[in-house]
């Protein structure tokens, strides 16, 4: 990044946090294919064909016991660069390595241009952690975390960050950002309090505490991404298993939103999306979909110019109502970089989707280029280009 972006940036960030007026900026363009280090991933993204490119803006899912088939083919048949483990694995460090080298070996040259898989998982604690078993620690909620000093939270992360990495996975599905506004309404908020999955109940210890988690599983070499944005904590339903999902309270310049914005000036790589509808941002549209939430909020008021990956638009009720084809090009029309569809099975019609569109109409093959140049971009931070 360019230091006087940089410098916008974090003026934008700064003002969120503030609860400035001054973070009213307008969108911000998305970055140009240009800007990447010359001879690093802009190099790479040259290299691809458009199949091979459209492959990298997609994360499919596999079981973390042994990825099946279907996830195999996805690399092998459909060019796709990244993979989350799902599921429960207890066989520990050695056995995920394992694993991940196993997929990692799918990545030819006619496959992904030889090009590694980013592999992520959900390592948050609690309820929410796929890995356990010899090498992992058993990661506490985000609440118990949270009643942590930050330096103390962020050295734990540290030691969780560096088993995730032994074992080769590279992406971390968290910290959870989201607020819940008290111990009370926790009971009926499902994806995030019924859980224990949020760090407390003010965006000031949630923002500290998150903050702490992403430099600690930085620290380590991971990429955390940070998750739900704009918040799912005040919704009364699960977007996982419930349609017409709504939080009618969170607006724009929300204080809510300030727990991600202290994780982006963390330096926070990732941002995942909210599937739930907020009418104050968007009554047209879930912010996974929502061009006012992901260009207007998270690249334009706070800056934020690293992966922008959805929650899942494979399982998920609430984005049912559309075809899995639809779903992934509204992503990344958008402004969104990595479809993630942890069932491999509706992978095949999203990625012809994508193919389509991107031969179809110029300006959307220029977001391809975009969204996968910015996942490469976070590949060649990791050393793996």
């Amino acid at each position: 990044m360019s230091v006087r972006r940089r410098t916008v940036a974090v003026a934008l960030t700064a003002a969120v946090l503030a609860g400035s007026g001054a973070a009213q900026a307008r969108a911000v363009p998305l970055p140009r294919p240009e800007a990447a280090p010359p001879g690093g991933a802009a190099a790479v993204l040259a290299g691809l064909t458009l199949s091979q490119r459209v492959g990298q803006i997609f994360m499919v899912g596999g079981p973390a016991t042994g990825v099946g088939s279907a996830t195999n083919r996805a690399v092998s048949r459909y060019h796709v660069g990244n993979v989350m483990l799902t599921g429960r694995s207890h066989r520990g460090v050695a056995a995920t390595r394992t694993v991940v080298q196993g997929l990692q070996r799918l990545t030819t040259t006619s496959a992904t241009g030889g090009v590694p898989l980013f592999v992520a998982t959900d390592q948050e604690g609690g309820l929410v952690q796929v890995l356990t078993g010899p090498g992992f620690s058993d990661v506490p909620t985000a609440l118990a975390q949270g009643r942590l000093a930050e330096s103390t939270l962020r050295r734990h992360a540290t030691t969780w960050g560096r088993q995730l990495r032994s074992a080769g996975v590279r992406v971390n599905l968290a910290p959870v950002m989201d607020t819940v506004p008290s111990a009370r309404f926790a009971r009926s908020n499902p994806p995030i309090g019924a859980l224990d999955r949020e760090y407390g109940y003010t965006p000031e210890r949630v923002g500290s505490r998150g903050a702490a988690y992403a430099r600690g599983q930085r620290a380590a070499g991971v990429e955390a991404a940070v998750k739900h944005f704009p918040g799912l904590g005040r919704v009364t339903a699960n977007t996982d298993t419930s349609s017409g999902v709504t939080d009618r309270t969170t607006g724009r310049h929300d204080a809510y939103v300030r727990p991600f914005a202290e994780a982006i000036a963390a330096g926070a790589p990732f941002v995942m999306m909210s599937s739930a509808y907020y009418p104050k941002i968007d009554p047209n549209s879930p912010a996974v979909f929502s061009g006012k939430a992901i260009r207007g909020m998270l690249r334009g008021d706070l800056g934020f110019t690293g992966v922008v990956i959805s929650d899942d638009l494979a399982n998920s009720r609430q984005v049912r109502s559309w075809t899995p084809g639809v779903r992934a090009v509204r992503f990344v029309r958008a402004g969104g970089d990595l479809v993630l569809t942890v069932n491999p099975a509706t992978l095949p019609a999203m990625y012809r989707a994508v193919i389509a569109e991107a031969q179809a109409d110029p300006a959307f093959r220029a977001m391809v280029d975009a969204a996968a140049l910015r996942v490469l971009t976070r590949k060649q931070a990791q050393g793996l280009l």
